[in-house]
């Protein structure tokens, strides 16, 4: 599953994309609304992970272009704006046995190209 959270002079949007380990891509979602980019980064992964219906279940590997986020639920980092305690909670105590890895600068190039079309109206 990858995860991306946008903030731009609009507002704010957030990009989900399934993807199996076959290869195959699943239907995902956008979502808009003003808010900051760390904030928006939380949302992203905690509305995916809302999706799937038993995460204990499966084999999740979850990539996501915040460092930030990342290294906050990995422990690495301390959260340190109080507005994020919140989303780091809840994340926290629902992504036992999740997989999270930060994409490499290729990887992000294909998720924001993938976010910024899921944003984009359909013509």
């Amino acid at each position: 599953m990858y995860f991306d959270g946008a903030s731009h002079k609009e507002g704010a949007s957030v990009g989900v994309i399934f993807i199996t380990s076959d290869g195959e891509v699943l239907p995902s979602f956008t979502l808009t609304q003003n808010c900051s980019n760390n904030v928006v980064e939380y949302q992203a992964l905690i509305l995916s992970l809302e999706m799937i219906v038993d995460v204990k279940r499966l084999h999740l590997k979850v990539f996501g272009d915040s460092k930030l986020v990342i290294n906050q639920l990995l422990g690495l980092y301390e959260v340190k704006k109080p507005e994020l305690f919140p989303y780091f909670f809840t994340l926290r105590d629902s992504s036992d046995g999740l997989e999270m890895s930060k994409l490499s600068t290729c990887q992000e190039k294909i998720t924001n190209k993938l976010t910024h079309t899921l944003n984009s109206p359909l013509h």
